[in-house]
This record gives C-alpha cells, sequence and structure tokens, in this order.
C-alpha cells in the first residue's frame, strides 16, 4: 500500500497483546488485525477508541500543552516530506523559479485536508495531507502540460497558469467521485484491480528515491540515465548524506519500540548538520556555495500564491490530454485510501465504515481541488501515532493547521535554510519503505505470476510511462486471469450417500453393491470452478482416469475430430488405464456434482463425449447442483435432455412394476436439483435392478398418503426403520410408546416450519409428505446471443413431481435440499441451543413429529429408557448427516 512519511502500518513494530478479527469491506475475505497493549510512546497514556475518547480525556486530564506537543511532533514528520512532495510533482525545469510558491501551495492544500479530515471524519485523531498516492500522475500531468506549452513557443507563465488550473480541477473531480464511491458504497469496483497497484505503488518507491537524490544535488532527474549524475565525486558527496540519513529513518520506523525515536530523529539530522557547519567554521552562504543547502530566492508573502494563475493564460485544450492520466488517478488513490482506512482500523482492532470514511477523503479532495490544491488522503502512520498517544482530541488537528498556515505565512523560504539532503532524506525514506514493502516483502504474500505481474508493470512503467505501463500491467494481469480460469478445475471423488431411509433388505443391496470399497456401482465425483475451453479436455481426461474408462483408437479419433483440441492426453489415459477395462463393462452409476461456469466448447466437447462414451459402456450419469446458467447450457447443447423428457424418462424409471428389470442407459446426462436427490435416484436403481422389484416407495421420496398410526409409514415404524438393526425387541417395545411424547403436526404445501434465526425449540420427523429447505439465489436471468432467456433452473426434480398433483415446480431452483419421509431435521441447532441456521418449508400435505424441549424433558423423567433410545436416534442421525458434511441437521 502507498507508504507516508511515517513508513508501514505498524511503524513500531510494537507486542501485541491479542488477535482480533475484523471485516474490510472491499470485495475480500476478513483479515486478522494485531489490536494493541496499552501503549505508552510519550507520555504513558493508553488507548482508547473514537467512541469512548470524552469520558476517559476527562479522566487522564490532557491540557492544551499535550495537543500542542503531538501537533508539533505530526508537523515535523509532515512539512519535510511537503516539500519533496513539492519537488516531485514540479520536478519539470519550468517550475523551478516558483519552487519557493508551490511549495506553500501544497502546504496550504494539506491545510485544506486537515480541515476537512477534523471537520467530516469519524476519527477524532485522524491526520491528512497531501498523500503520495497520486503524486506521479500530478507529475506526469504537469510534466505533459509543460512539454506542450514550451513546444508550442508558450511561456513559462502559461505552464504555471494552466497547470495550477487543469491539477486542482482533476483533484476535485476526483474528490467528487470519491464521495460517490462512498456515498452509493460502490468501493467494492477498487477490489477488482489486480497486482498492477502494486507494480506502481512500488514505481512510487523508486520515483521517490529518484526524487530525493535529485533534490539532494539540486539536478533534475527524469530518465534512468539521469543516475549517471553520482559518477561526479562531489554529487556523490552531496548524495550520500541523504541515502545514509533515509536508510537510518527507515530502519527506525521499523525497529524502534517508541514512538517518539522518529521525530526525533528527524530533528536530529538537520541539527548535526548546523553543528557540523559550526564546529568547522563553515558560514550558511558558504555551504550555500557547496550545494548543500538551496539558492536565495524573493520571499514569499501569503498574498502572492494568489497571483499565481492568470485565467487568461490558461490552456484550457490541454485537459482533454489529462483525461486518462486522470482515470489512472482515481482507480490508484481511492485504492490507496481503502488501504489507508483498513490500516487504521486494524490498528485500532475495530471496524471502519469504508463507504463512510471514503465520503470523507473525497470532500477533502473537493475542497483542495477547489482551493487550487492538490490530491490527499489519511495519513495512517500519523494517524496511528496520535491514536496510540490515548489524546484522542481535535485539538490536535487544530494545532497542526495552524502550523501550516505559520509555515505558509511565513517570509522564510525553507528550502535556502534547510540541508536540502535532508529534505531529499525524507523521499528518499519513502523510497525504501516502499521499494521494500512491495519488491521484498509482497513475494512472501502473493503467488508468483502475481509477482510476475507486479515486477512487468514496474518495469514497463519505467519503459513506456506510466499510462501505458500501468495498462500492458492490466493486460498481462487479464491474460494470466484467463489463462488460470480456463485450466483450473478441481475434480475429486467424495463419499456421500441418500438421505433416504431404506428397508434392511434394500440397505445390505447398497452396502454390498452400490458403496461396497472394491467394486462401488455408485460413485459420486465432484467439480470445482470454472470449466471453459482450456480445461475441458483435461478435466474429461481425469474423469475418465477416475472411472476406469479406456477408449478404443475409433473413439478418440471421434473426439478429436468433435472439438479442436488433441487428443494426446486422451491417448495417454487408454495406456495407464487399459487394465481397467473388465470392470469398466458392469453397470456403473457414477453421481456428478457440477461445477460453477461452463461454455459452450466445454459442454460439448467434455460433457456431451462422456456422456456417449458412458453410454457405450452401460453407465448411468446424473449430475446434481447445477448453477441455472450452466443448467441452460447444457440442455442448449443437447449434453442433457429437455425438461419435458426429463419428466418422462424419470417417471419410467420410477415406474411400480415389479419383476425383471433392464436400466436404461441414455447418452445424455440426467438433472438433479440435489446431490441427495440423484444420489437416492441411483440408489433406487441399483436395488430394482439387483432385486427386481421396487423398493418401499413410502419409506423414500414418493408422495406417501397420510395413515394413521397403524400404518406401515407410522412414527413408531419409521423411528424402527431409522435404527434398524441398532435396535433390540425391548428398545423396538419402548418406540411404540414414543408418540406420547410429540406431537404431529401437519403443514400446507409452501407453510413455513421455522424461519432462520429464529428460537429453535424443537426437532422433527418427517412422517409423511417432505420438506424443502430453500436456497437463496441471486438473478437467474441469462442473456444468450438471442436475447434474455429464462434461466430459472428446469431440473425436474423426481422429488416434487409426485409430492402432489398439479404442483408448481417454477421456483425449485430456490430448493437446496429435502427431508423426506423418515429423514430427522432441526436437532443440530436444538441440542446446541442456538437460532435456526436454514429456513425449513412444507411441500404439499406434510405431516411432522415434533419434539419440543418440554417434550424431551418429560421423556427423560418419565421413560429415561426411551429417552436414550431417542438419543441414539439422534446420535446416528448426526453420523449420516457428518458423513455427507450437511448443515441443515
Amino acid at each position: 500500500m502507498g507508504a507516508d512519511a511515517y513508513g508501514s502500518i505498524n511503524p513500531t513494530n510494537k507486542p501485541f497483546s491479542a488477535d482480533v478479527v475484523i471485516g474490510i469491506k472491499n470485495g475480500r475475505s476478513a483479515q486478522r488485525a494485531p489490536s494493541q497493549s496499552p501503549a505508552d510512546p510519550l507520555l504513558g497514556a493508553k488507548k482508547v477508541h473514537a467512541s469512548s475518547s470524552s469520558s476517559k480525556e476527562e479522566e487522564r486530564r490532557y491540557t492544551f500543552f499535550h495537543y500542542l506537543i503531538y501537533a508539533i511532533i505530526n508537523v515535523i514528520i509532515a512539512v519535510p516530506g511537503l516539500y519533496g512532495y513539492s519537488s516531485v510533482i514540479f520536478n519539470n525545469p519550468a517550475f523551478q523559479p516558483h519552487m519557493a510558491a508551490l511549495s506553500k501551495l501544497v502546504i496550504f492544500s494539506s491545510f485544506v485536508h486537515q480541515f476537512a479530515f477534523a471537520m467530516f471524519s469519524s476519527l477524532d485523531f485522524a491526520i491528512g495531507t497531501v498523500q503520495d498516492a497520486g503524486l506521479i500522475f500530478l507529475s506526469s500531468m504537469a510534466n505533459s502540460i509543460a512539454n506542450d506549452i514550451l513546444e508550442s513557443g508558450g511561456t513559462v507563465d502559461e505552464v504555471l497558469s494552466t497547470t495550477l488550473v487543469i491539477l486542482p480541477l482533476g483533484t476535485a473531480s476526483l474528490g467528487f467521485v470519491l464521495i460517490l464511491l462512498g456515498k452509493f458504497r460502490l468501493l467494492d469496483i477498487v477490489s477488482y484491480l489486480p497486482m498492477v497497484i502494486g507494480g506502481y505503488l512500488a514505481f512510487i518507491g523508486y520515483f521517490c528515491l529518484e526524487a530525493g537524490v535529485a533534490l539532494s544535488i539540486s539536478k533534475s532527474m527524469t530518465e534512468i540515465t539521469d543516475w549517471g549524475y553520482l559518477f561526479d565525486p562531489h554529487l556523490l558527496l552531496l548524495a550520500t548524506p541523504g541515502l545514509v540519513s533515509a536508510l537510518i529513518l527507515t530502519y527506525i520506523s521499523r525497529k524502534a519500540t517508541n514512538d517518539a525515536v522518529l521525530p526525533i530523529a528527524m530533528v536530529m539530522i538537520p541539527a548535526s548538520f548546523y553543528a557540523v557547519l559550526y564546529l568547522s567554521g563553515i558560514s550558511l552562504s558558504e555551504a550555500r556555495e557547496m550545494g548543500w543547502v538551496g539558492e536565495v530566492s524573493a520571499s514569499v508573502q501569503f498574498n502572492d500564491l494568489l497571483h499565481l494563475v492568470d485565467f487568461s493564460l490558461v490552456r484550457w485544450s490541454l485537459v482533454t490530454k489529462c483525461i486518462g492520466t486522470w482515470v489512472g488517478m482515481v482507480f490508484v488513490v481511492s485504492f490507496a485510501s481503502c488501504l489507508d482506512i483498513a490500516a487504521v482500523s486494524m490498528d485500532m482492532g475495530e471496524a471502519l465504515d469504508t463507504n463512510k470514511e471514503m465520503v470523507t477523503v473525497g470532500t477533502s479532495n473537493l475542497l483542495s481541488g477547489l482551493l487550487f490544491g492538490f490530491t490527499g488522503s489519511y495519513i495512517f502512520s500519523q494517524t496511528i501515532f496520535t491514536y496510540r498517544t490515548g489524546c484522542h482530541s481535535r485539538w490536535i488537528a487544530v494545532f497542526i493547521m495552524i502550523s501550516y498556515l505559520a509555515v505558509v505565512a511565513s517570509t522564510v523560504n525553507v528550502l535556502q535554510i534547510a540541508p536540502l539532503f535532508f529534505l531529499g532524506a525524507t523521499l528518499i525514506f519513502i523510497g525504501y519503505d516502499l521499494l521494500w514493502e512491495w519488491l521484498i516483502e509482497i513475494r512472501s504474500k502473493i503467488f508468483l505470476m502475481e509477482y510476475v505481474i507486479l515486477l512487468v508493470t514496474f518495469v514497463a512503467i519505467q519503459i513506456i510511462g506510466m499510462d501505458f505501463g500501468i495498462l500492458f500491467g492490466v493486460v498481462v494481469a487479464l491474460v494470466d486471469h484467463v489463462a488460470s480460469t480456463t485450466r483450473v478445475s478441481s475434480l475429486s471423488r467424495v463419499i456421500k450417500r441418500s438421505r433416504a431411509v431404506w428397508s434392511l433388505e434394500d440397505w445390505n443391496v447398497l452396502q454390498l453393491h452400490g458403496y461396497h470399497g472394491d467394486h462401488a456401482k455408485i460413485a459420486t465425483l465432484e467439480i470445482k470452478g470454472s470449466v471453459f475451453f482450456g480445461s475441458a479436455q483435461k478435466l474429461l481426461t481425469e474423469i475418465m482416469d477416475d472411472l476406469g474408462i479406456s477408449m478404443t483408437q475409433g473413439e478418440m479419433k471421434e473426439i478429436a475430430l468433435s472439438t479442436p483440441h488433441s487428443a494426446s492426453s486422451v491417448r495417454m489415459t487408454r495406456t495407464m488405464r487399459s487394465t481397467s477395462q473388465q470392470t469398466v463393462k458392469q453397470r456403473h452409476q457414477p453421481q456428478y456434482v457440477a461445477m460453477h461456469n461452463v461454455d459452450a466448447s466445454a459442454a460439448s466437447s467434455c460433457f456431451l463425449q462422456l456422456a456417449k462414451l458412458c453410454e457405450k459402456r452401460g453407465i448411468f450419469l446424473c449430475a446434481a447442483g447445477v448453477l441455472p446458467r450452466v443448467e441452460w447450457m447444457l440442455r442448449s447443447h443437447r449434453v442433457a435432455f429437455k425438461f419435458d423428457e426429463e419428466v418422462e424418462i424419470k417417471k419410467s424409471m420410477l415406474s411400480n412394476d415389479d419383476g425383471h428389470w433392464k436400466q436404461p442407459v441414455f447418452g445424455k446426462l440426467i438433472l438433479f436439483m440435489t446431490l441427495y436427490e440423484a444420489l437416492e435416484f441411483c440408489e433406487r436403481s441399483l436395488i430394482r435392478r439387483v432385486t427386481n422389484h421396487v423398493p418401499h416407495g413410502r419409506l423414500s421420496f414418493l408422495r406417501i398418503p397420510t395413515g394413521d398410526s397403524q400404518s406401515p409409514n407410522s412414527l413408531e415404524s419409521l423411528v424402527k426403520t431409522i435404527l434398524g438393526k441398532d435396535a433390540n425387541l425391548e428398545e423396538e417395545s419402548l418406540i411404540d410408546e414414543i408418540t406420547g411424547y410429540c406431537e404431529q403436526v401437519k403443514y400446507m404445501a409452501g407453510e413455513p416450519i421455522f424461519r432462520t434465526n429464529t428460537h429453535s425449540d424443537a426437532f422433527y420427523i418427517v412422517v409423511s409428505g417432505m420438506v424443502a429447505v430453500p436456497k437463496r439465489l441471486g438473478s437467474t436471468r441469462i442473456i444468450s446471443g438471442a436475447g434474455v432467456k429464462d434461466g430459472r433452473n428446469l431440473s425436474s426434480s423426481n422429488l416434487m413431481e409426485f409430492t402432489a398433483e398439479g404442483e408448481d415446480t417454477q421456483h425449485t431452483s430456490t430448493v437446496e435440499s429435502f427431508h423426506k419421509v423418515g429423514n430427522i431435521f432441526g436437532f443440530c441447532d436444538f441440542l446446541l441451543e442456538r437460532y435456526r441456521t436454514f429456513d425449513a418449508v412444507a411441500k404439499g400435505g406434510t405431516v411432522l413429529a415434533k419434539f419440543t424441549s418440554a417434550d424431551m424433558e418429560r421423556m427423560k423423567i418419565e421413560n429415561r429408557p426411551l429417552y436414550v433410545v431417542v438419543q441414539n436416534m439422534l446420535l446416528k442421525a448426526s453420523l449420516m448427516d457428518l458423513a455427507n458434511c450437511t448443515c441443515h441437521a
């Protein structure tokens, strides 16, 4: 992030006592921020958050003397750096005769920024000045304006007037945009900036280093070849104290354990210079002749600043030439300001409203631009320093503003009395810090390609200029993003089972045939990420390798002709897995969990080819959990059946005719709403194929008419089935008494059972019907080349088709999972005594057995053996859900 005249986020590296997790609003994940132990940087005062500052400051009885001391320290830190910033912005030789006035204009701009932060910031201790993030953009615009005017035969006065109108105009416009971003909470846009910003910030470090050396030797340095000045022994002598002093300041800012050390060092450096002059008998005039201090120039009065601009000399046509640079400045300054706000928030250990604080930053820039000033923001290091003092008063800001005005009103030209190497050292100090942070430290925090993008941007700015360098970095980042996105998709085999409650005989069939470790007939593959043309063929190879599918030469040729990709990767699979061909010929039923996104080429070259290969080998292939846009893509390219066709296929496969049955196999995918629905479909088909009878529908997902307590699907029979062989005869007799400790409640279609964040007062067993867990989705509109399409999830849920006659299935896209007859739900929140973590809605005529806290307490007292049985049932349900990694227990 952009550094300032005080270093990095934790300039003092103090030990922290604990960790606090805070959320930072920039599209990214929450960051862990250190909370501070009581600090005593100067007077042993403890830290206090701004919201509680009033009462605690009264206890500390801070006086105006304390406010003045802390203000002076901030001014000592800031003012030398502001003179350095002036030399960066106005580094063109055309501005040199007016540097004294321009430097005071930058300081006056800092006064305006500090005024805005004192008035509008939510932090009493906020410090804001002209900041480094926008320096290079301002310098670029100033140089462009100066070169254009001078090359066309214009005068220096035209250069000065035009620059001091266009730069403030850009600053005011920047402020207006930042206000809009904050007001409409649009700062997430900034989070999409790639790592090219790191390259730019590293370039700021290099630029500050270069400008600091140039200021020390009184030479203009704008090209890499200008470093050749240091081959001159005298100029090298002038630059060396600045380079060494900046190194000392950098070390202090990173290693010192007391905040007072840095400002003291900044006072001692010029003081040491004057002491050397005194002891060696060298006068200030002689030092000036040797190049140690600036040349004498006419004193600048405050009212002289009012005459810097002559509007009649302004070249308004140059505004359009600066627009591209201004756009880059908007993104970079907003990004750097977000980082500054985040840094302050992290040090405080509490979250700040980034959008609200950005409005403050925007207001300060708007006011600064209207008063002929320049871009600025929070100076996080000085804000943190003031926060750690515990002296949280806006009086500090008032004294800082008075100090700035005093410097502006003074007739003394600081450049002609202060050692130039010291002013240069403040810039070199910032350069060291930024270069170290963004070229060295960052290496262990980002991926290799991100670091390459950072370096490419850094070098490109040096070679082709700032605007095109950043644009080149963005292009490289986009190419890398596309390349990585099209290649990265994760395939893994996972262990999943449906939530259906099967009879003991059917359960044993599934154990022996469906999920046996050596020859499982049902397999679940999970795909994460997006699948595009670049990854489709690789994914197809991985799936085939996982399933043990080998291809003939004819099949490989067919795939090669149907896709632009080479079949060489598939040929490798055939060689490696040829020994598995016998196994594959058996009828497998792999369950396929879908991905986040897929394009047209991947749908055809991967999934359609996979379906055809599976058809030839008797493998039934289905997919679940697809997003509406993915499902639309699969159906559009005939990778999956049309909606009506799929409904009929599922109905025919779920027919109730016993006897010999041959499972059909299709060359397309069968789509399901949820994973557990698809798994239950596969389990039912396998049981029917092995046993030649239809599994007991009343225990699965087909609609069951609600019967009396003696019916096969009574609560007692369901509980016995759930426990299975774990229940002995004595426990089964206890289960016959369970209806006396619950209430059977009937719900109509669409009636809510409970809502998220409500009290968990009961758990439920589905006696008949079905319960849906809604899934909240965003917009399902799909915009194709032919226009807007209906993006609702069209997967024909076999669970839904049989719940009630004519029931609406238009909204199945909002269903995340189902709880069917015999399922237990709501018990996890109930046992943990926490608020509900999901919604539950009845589908069709649903009857639930409701066990409340009072019911369970009464059971515990009156029938403890039954209470133990119920606890065992809940334990088994917990283990089943844990095995499937679900969260709707």
